[in-house]
């Protein structure tokens, strides 16, 4: 797989010159158009111009579905929650090949004029995984990081990965409490991590399953309005 090729993407934004991006990675098995129904119901009037960027994961055979080829940023080996204590639920390898593809969206938009300081990488379930283990090797910081449903895939390794600066990316991380695809105390265990690592992690908890949610899509926007009245 060419880690340098650049991924085919689902674009929309939200005003003739936008001023900030949104790169927003799907989960396993959907593609770039699954969270596109979510700018409208996230966008707030008085925000700067948006550019939302989904991106498609390229086509790979996944483990647990019986290697069905499907949209995945890597294959998942196992039901294993046990990321945290060394499991091998996460394809090392596939992890580091989507990250490579993350940076490569991510240094286009630099040359369109949208630079990392004013860059919110978000991700869902799978996307939310590669969006927590980009966050920790950015050695240049973006204005930050969203992980919604999701873990910290290679965890032991997380200090040794983790960038100088990198944990200054403000971090907001929501997880269903009747999530049965990534169990809840993976992400919440996930944080914990996290936060052990410096991270300033916004964590929220809603009844809900495998899912996003108005009140999430509600506090969202409020953590995102931090973020752009700062930036």
């Amino acid at each position: 797989m060419d880690a340098t090729a650049l991924l085919e993407t689902v674009e929309h934004e939200t005003g003739p010159s936008p001023e900030w991006t949104v790169l927003w990675l799907h989960g396993l098995g959907a593609d770039g158009h699954d969270f596109e129904p979510i700018v409208p119901e996230l966008v707030r009037l008085g925000w700067p111009g948006l550019r939302f960027v989904f991106p498609h994961a390229p086509m790979r055979a996944v483990t647990i579905n019986n290697g069905m080829r499907m949209r995945a940023w890597y294959d998942i080996r196992n039901f294993s929650a046990d990321e945290l204590a060394g499991g091998d639920r996460a394809d090392g390898e596939g992890v580091i090949e989507s990250i490579a593809q993350v940076e490569a969206l991510i240094a286009r938009e630099a040359r369109r004029g949208i630079g990392p300081e004013r860059l919110i990488l978000a991700g869902f379930s799978q996307g939310g995984a590669i969006t927590l283990a980009a966050g920790l090797r950015r050695s240049v910081p973006l204005a930050g990081l969203v992980a919604l449903s999701t873990y910290l895939p290679m965890a032991p390794q997380a200090r040794d990965d983790l960038q100088p600066g990198a944990n200054r990316q403000p971090l907001f991380m929501a997880h269903g409490e009747l999530d049965p695809v990534v169990p809840f105390v993976a992400g919440e265990r996930s944080a914990e991590v996290l936060r052990g690592l410096g991270f300033a992690v916004d964590w929220h908890a809603y009844e809900m399953g495998h899912a996003v949610c108005a009140a999430e899509i509600r506090d969202l926007g409020d953590w995102l309005d931090q973020r752009f009245a700062s930036g």
